[in-house]
């Protein structure tokens, strides 16, 4: 399945739940940094099957934050590009330091 297509399904399915009111945007931040922690843990036990779950489960609640917040995922995506895509540094420990 097409990425677009999925961003379509995921916002569908949140439209059928009655998530994607705007005023339920804090509570779906609260729901992207729960997954996000959950990646965290499973990255650090080094499990690839909750890994995998957890990034995608990630892109979710980002994509539905992003439609209770009036914007595209490829909007955003792209406002995030455009800050990134000229900057210059240099990777350190694994860590990307900007200049």
């Amino acid at each position: 399945m097409k990425f677009d297509e999925l961003i379509e399904n995921v916002t569908q399915w949140a439209d059928d739940k009655n998530i994607l009111k705007p005023e339920n945007s804090t509570k779906q931040m609260l729901k992207v940094m729960e997954e996000v922690g959950e990646t965290a843990g499973a990255l650090a036990k080094d499990d690839r099957v909750e890994l995998k779950d957890g990034i995608g489960d990630s892109f979710v609640t980002l994509i539905i934050l992003a439609q209770q917040c009036g914007f595209t995922p490829s909007e955003c995506l792209e406002a995030a590009w455009d800050e990134i895509k000229d900057r210059t540094g240099k990777t350190i420990n694994g860590v990307f330091v900007k200049n």
